[in-house]
This record gives C-alpha cells, sequence and structure tokens, in this order.
C-alpha cells in the first residue's frame, strides 16, 4: 500500500480505515534469507491526517515458516502486533514529538512524499521476528540434535560440564606444584 500525503490531506474530518491482506512474501524472503515461507500478512488500521503530519496506527498479523534455532526443521511462526508511525514532510520541526509521542511511536520522513507502508510493515516484521525459535516437540523436551562427533547442550548441561571441567583429579594434584613460579589462571 502506497500513499501520498497530498491524498490523506483529504482524509482530515475522518481517518483513511484499512483492512487488507499484504503480498509480502517475496520481498521478505530477499529481506530476510533465513524465512522458509510467508503464509500471510495481514494489516488493520486508521491513516489519519492532522498538522502536516499522518498518523498511523495498525495491527499486523502474520504468519512466517522459518527453521528451528536448534535444529534448523521448519516452524511455523504466528506474529501480531501493533505498530504507530507518524509521517512527517521534510523540513518539518521535530522537537514537538518528543513531547507529544509515546516512546515506541517511530517518526518518519518519507522520500518524494510518497508513504510506502509496505516496507513499514516488512522492517516491523524482521524486528519481531524471535530469536529463539523452538518447534513443539523441542518445547516439549524433545532430545538435542546430536551427530557424529558432536552433540547440542542446553546452557544447563553447558553449565554442569564446565564444573566439572574445573574440578582436577586428585591424581593429577600433585602435578600444580611442578611449576611453582606461574600464576593459578583460574
Amino acid at each position: 500500500m502506497k500513499w501520498s500525503l497530498s491524498q490523506l490531506k483529504t482524509y482530515r474530518e475522518t481517518p483513511l480505515q484499512f483492512d487488507e491482506a499484504l503480498d509480502l512474501k517475496h520481498s521478505l524472503m530477499s529481506r530476510y534469507p533465513e524465512i522458509i515461507d510467508v503464509k500471510s500478512v495481514h494489516a488493520t488500521g486508521l491513516a489519519s491526517y492532522d498538522k502536516d503530519n499522518v498518523l498511523i496506527t495498525a495491527k499486523i498479523d502474520a504468519m512466517l515458516t522459518l527453521p528451528s534455532s536448534r535444529s534448523l526443521t521448519p516452524v511455523d511462526v504466528p506474529l501480531a502486533f501493533q505498530m504507530t508511525e507518524y509521517y512527517v514532510p521534510q523540513g518539518t520541526d521535530l522537537s514537538r514529538f518528543d513531547e507529544e509521542t509515546e516512546t515506541d511511536t517511530v517518526i518518519i520522513l518519507p522520500e518524494d512524499d510518497i508513504l510506502d507502508f509496505d516496507v513499514a510493515v516488512e522492517d516491523n516484521i524482521l524486528i519481531h521476528i524471535p530469536m529463539q525459535i523452538l518447534s513443539e516437540a523441542e518445547q516439549d523436551g524433545a532430545p538435542m540434535p546430536t551427530g557424529k562427533g558432536w552433540e547440542v547442550l542446553s546452557e544447563d548441561d553447558q553449565a554442569l560440564q564446565a564444573a566439572e571441567l574445573k574440578t582436577v583429579d586428585p591424581r593429577l594434584a600433585k602435578l600444580k606444584n611442578l611449576f611453582p613460579d606461574q600464576e593459578d589462571k583460574d
């Protein structure tokens, strides 16, 4: 969805309401190659014009397929979030937004007075992708992946293994006195 600032000036009295299914599959997958599939992106919201600024508030629902961060198996990841953005023309004094806006409100200076809402939605989707993605089986405690000569350890297992490595075999404890001039590097 693209709008021009002059087009949105006509919505001074009543805001522009939108309820759209967006086709962002190709652009999201090219921007973030780890995405396996984009099943749906849906945006509902309002665009209102006031004092030469456009305020867009929208609710975004998306369904992405991403690899599990543990086993790389495909996982459907639902995203649902609110976004609020001000679009202000070039040369606008931005100091008034410091007092009026919330901390999570974004202020954008559109190029050529064109608002490309699809790009804003893409940016917000990419920001909301979780750092850790696990399949249902992995969340329910499925065993960690292993292979020939390697295994994935949980943080707890790794801490336990590190503690075991710090304990010195009593048979080797006398070797500690072999080089007394070197500092203990623990």
